[in-house]
């Protein structure tokens, strides 16, 4: 049975909820994506800031950054062509631990390297917060830090290891969040190192 402990209210982590063979299937998967959809960086919304991350999605939608704004569109921001459908492992993972009748319509997929960061925010460009949000881990250890939904509120930390599991929702869902370091070398999933986040995202709300 998989272990499950709340974090805090609507604040669920899933240790070890892929093992590694379901891991190393999931990056073969991600592979094929990321081939169609290739990474790219994206930038600050006004100051064009590059993120720390690289970045692609899958799905109906896809979340992107520029200097205009954060938003979700249909296509990839560079090569203009739909995103590619989301693997039949994350919608298992969403079926498995969301707890959520409609399906998921967009995956985000960020890549840190052993510098990277993602400073507090919140997940609140989706018409749909009714949903949670599902975060599955790859590769190195993140030092996750969440929060309650005004920035000053008490934070706790996690570590996040590959093959996690973590969803926040209900009282948590514009809970701010984010990733203080990276642990390099904690995990030999990547050949080059680093991590991969995935983020599961309902974006519309349903019909009726």
């Amino acid at each position: 049975m998989t272990s499950r402990f709340e974090i805090m209210p609507g604040v669920i982590h899933y240790p070890g909820w892929l093992d590694r063979s379901a891991q190393q299937a999931l990056l073969d998967d991600l592979r094929a994506v990321v081939k169609a959809a290739p990474l790219f960086v994206p930038r600050m919304p006004r100051t064009g800031k590059p993120f720390s991350v690289r970045m692609s999605n899958c799905g109906v939608l896809g979340w992107v950054s520029d200097e205009t704004g954060y938003r979700y569109q249909p296509a990839h921001p560079e090569t203009g062509r739909p995103w590619p459908a989301m693997p039949p492992r994350l919608l298992d993972a969403w079926q498995a631990l969301a707890g959520y009748p409609h399906p998921p319509e967009a995956c985000l997929i960020n890549l840190y390297d052993a510098a990277a960061k993602m400073g507090l925010h919140q997940d609140r460009d989706e018409d749909d917060l009714d949903a949670p949000v599902l975060s599955l881990s790859l590769g190195d250890t993140a030092v996750f830090r969440v929060g309650g939904v005004a920035r000053s509120d008490r934070s706790v930390s996690v570590k996040l290891q590959s093959g996690d599991a973590l969803s926040f929702g209900g009282p948590a869902r514009l809970a701010f969040h984010g990733i203080d370091r990276i642990i390099a070398g904690s995990s030999t999933l990547l050949p080059q190192g680093g991590r991969i986040n995935l983020t599961l995202r309902r974006v519309t709300r349903p019909a009726g």
